[in-house]
């Protein structure tokens, strides 16, 4: 099957291995058609855009968690949406920072969705199901 053939993938943005491992499951256990992309800091996040000026698939989603290593989250989304053909892109803040200050700096910045991460995995299944049917099946982004 070629990537054409794929749906878009969806860009997750977390640095914290525990997280990481329990958002790939929470996706695996939905059996979710979207291939996961991973990136584990803000700078790795940012080097995407890089490979999709290169040609490679923009995401159907971007999971983007606020407290990353050498760049935070909210640069990352200031850079995403700063971007002519890139602020298309959803982004979603997946954080455990529930913080009033994130929140809002998080859309004032042009944040699509925040979602305070649950604690514990069949909360966090209910999230997955949720990105994906209205984020991946049901969002529709311009051309």
């Amino acid at each position: 099957m070629t990537t054409e053939n794929l749906p878009p993938p969806i860009l997750l943005v977390e640095d914290n291995p525990v997280d990481l491992d329990l958002t790939q499951r929470a996706f695996a256990r939905k059996r979710l058609a979207n291939p996961i992309q991973v990136a584990r800091d803000g700078e790795e996040a940012l080097a995407y855009m890089k490979s999709w000026e290169q040609g490679e698939r923009l995401p159907a989603v971007v999971l983007l968690d606020i407290k990353l290593p050498r760049v935070n989250g909210l640069e990352v989304l200031r850079q995403l949406k700063a971007h002519e053909r890139y602020r298309y892109i959803p982004v979603v803040m997946l954080t455990s920072s529930d913080d009033g200050g994130d929140l809002k700096a998080a859309y004032d910045l042009g944040v699509n969705s925040y979602i305070v991460k649950p604690v514990n995995f069949s909360k966090f299944i209910e999230v997955a199901e949720h990105i994906e049917l209205y984020w991946c099946v049901l969002n529709r982004m311009p051309g």
